[in-house]
């Protein structure tokens, strides 16, 4: 494998499709606009690869050529107890983008967040020791990647692993195996569809200290040979949300000045009526 630079070119607009009516209804969209430059994704969730969002259906078909799992593939949906996997939502998804015609993104194998209970602890709640994790990574891994061997073109490994200062996030994973844990959730992937693209996923790339922690945790698994194909930075974009960080701030400061405001015209009128 080569790789000049790892880049993130996995545009996955995650977009909120429940008032997915509100769209342009012309003949143009983000797929042709992009034809032969790259693919472009989104979210999909059980509604919509089962078929029951209609509206949100249409406009995952017309515009994008490429989906990502929302939540059917998290282990506390796919894998709730060591000795059970529930495949029905996951099938369903990748069935859907089969059916499309589309490439398919798995999301994601190792997380800390939606993780399932049993995944990291023995039966009275305690650690397992890093010989059993290291174990139950690997059946998960293996058996979940196996499964869409050859239909799946990607996979999230690893998802939201360092914090915003650089530092590894204290998860269970890290606790018990600390940095490794990393490294081998690839070899596992790897190992169980050598052919499959593999990618770190995580947000707020912009932090100088979680990129220059990634950058260096890319790097050291290329020197170790195990094989990383992109850097995955989450970028959540709804049809309604034009309300950023920045634009909340500015209108709850507006809403401040308006109250103040009304309170100091309350009050010049409750003075007036004092006089008289």
């Amino acid at each position: 494998m080569k790789l000049k630079r790892i880049i993130l070119l996995l545009l996955t607009v995650m977009f909120s499709f429940s008032y997915g009516e509100v769209f342009a209804k012309d003949g143009n969209s983000l797929k042709k606009a992009l034809k032969n430059k790259f693919l472009i994704g989104v979210s999909v969730n059980t509604h919509q690869s089962s078929g029951k969002d209609v509206a949100a259906v249409e406009i995952v078909k017309k515009n994008f050529n490429s989906i990502v799992a929302e939540n059917c593939m998290k282990s506390s949906v796919i894998h709730p107890k060591e000795n059970k996997y529930n495949f029905a939502q996951a099938d369903e998804f990748v069935s859907f983008g089969e059916s499309n015609q589309m490439a398919i993104i798995g999301h994601c194998l190792i997380w800390h967040s939606q993780l399932a209970p049993w995944f990291c602890v023995d039966k009275d709640g305690n650690n397992v020791s890093p010989e059993v994790l290291k174990k139950r990574m690997k059946d998960h891994i293996t058996t979940i990647v196996k499964r869409y061997k050859g239909r799946i073109k990607g996979w999230d490994v690893v998802n939201e692993a360092i914090e915003d200062n650089g530092a590894y996030r204290k998860t269970k994973f890290y606790e018990i195996l600390g940095e490794e844990y990393i490294p081998l959730a690839f070899q596992y992937a790897h190992e169980a569809d050598p052919d499959a693209e593999l990618y770190y996923n995580d947000y707020s790339m912009a932090q100088p200290g979680r990129r220059e922690a990634v950058v260096k945790m890319v790097n050291d698994l290329k020197k170790r040979g195990i094989r990383i194909d992109a850097i995955g930075t989450v970028s959540y974009t709804h049809l309604r949300a034009h309300e950023t960080d920045s634009y909340l701030v500015c209108r709850l400061l507006l809403e401040k000045k308006k109250t103040s405001k009304k309170k100091k015209k309350r009050m010049k009128k409750k003075k007036n009526k004092t006089r008289k």
